[in-house]
């Protein structure tokens, strides 16, 4: 089985990556974005064309955090549309048995019944700091599901909760809530600062997914039939970011106080994500957060030096 996984580099895909070649599978096409551009309609088709993969997998996404997405809509819906739009259509016109599209929790409305239900996308309005990235990924979900229905392909959207891992963005500005709550409390650390600043007031509820359980979802569905165009990938648990930025107090076993900053925005209330589809599946999460911090938070000490 050959397969195309592209976004190999970012904090998905080289989990994805690494996985695979875990799996022993021999035949994993990747290719730098300075040697093939996905934003390029006319190349990635002649490279799909070349390479003829069977399986493609696609982990390539403009992402960023809440702050970076507020102030640049127009490049994450732009971006984002093309790549998806080039890699799913491309895909079809070149008869790929199996194809992968990863999106995020944060498709589903800002207010939704919670635990999340596949069925509630689109039931209500999105959460307005993220509404271009989220659209973009409705658009591949519903585009993807267009597709099987028309022509029956195997075309499978999967839907993490926040993932965190080795490989992740630490700016200060761009990153994720856990990755920059993980940089604040380890510069307490090393920097013996009394104050560990959190976004927002910190009430929002969170679900957290390590990195390798995304992957191990994707290498699971790649290889499983189903009926299910969407589906959810998550932990079935989550926690408010002031419990977030407690745990990580006692982790680094910091003496230190929380000082929220209520000028940020705190976003979505609680998306917590009903996984009984993927389950019903046969696949759940095995990383708890404790052995997913440690992990993430010693690739992070090896990197950060």
């Amino acid at each position: 089985m050959k397969i195309f996984l592209a976004g190999h580099k970012g904090l998905v895909g080289s989990a994805i990556h690494r996985k695979l070649i875990e799996k022993k599978y021999k035949k994993i096409i990747t290719i730098d974005k300075k040697k093939l551009n996905l934003l390029d309609q006319g190349k990635v088709f002649k490279f799909l064309k070349k390479n003829k993969p069977d399986v493609v997998i696609i982990a390539a996404a403009k992402v960023g955090g809440i702050y970076h997405n507020s102030i640049n809509g127009a490049d994450f819906i732009y971006e984002n549309l093309q790549i998806q739009n080039n890699l799913i259509h491309g895909s079809f016109k070149n008869k790929v048995k199996r194809l992968l599209f990863l999106g995020s929790s944060c498709i589903y409305p800002k207010f939704s019944k919670q635990p999340i239900k596949e069925k509630y996308l689109l039931s209500g309005k999105l959460e307005e700091t993220n509404y271009p990235y989220a659209t973009a990924k409705i658009a591949g979900v519903k585009m993807c599901e267009a597709y099987n229905d028309q022509y029956k392909t195997n075309f499978t959207c999967l839907m993490p909760a926040n993932t965190y891992g080795p490989n992740d963005n630490y700016h200060s500005l761009n990153s994720h809530f856990f990755p920059a709550l993980i940089k604040r409390a380890h510069d307490c650390k090393i920097k013996k600062k009394k104050y560990l600043k959190v976004w927002g007031s910190g009430k929002p509820f969170r679900e957290l997914i390590f990195v390798d359980d995304v992957a191990d979802a994707c290498i699971y569905f790649m290889n499983k039939k189903t009926k299910s165009s969407l589906i959810n990938i998550g932990t079935g648990k989550d926690m408010s970011i002031k419990q977030y930025a407690n745990f990580l107090i006692k982790k680094l076993k910091l003496k230190v106080q929380i000082r929220f900053d209520k000028s940020k925005p705190d976003g979505v209330p609680k998306k917590l994500l009903d996984t009984t589809l993927a389950k019903k599946y046969g696949w759940k999460s095995k990383i708890s957060l404790d052995k997913g911090f440690g992990i993430t938070y010693k690739s992070f000490l090896e990197n950060n030096k």
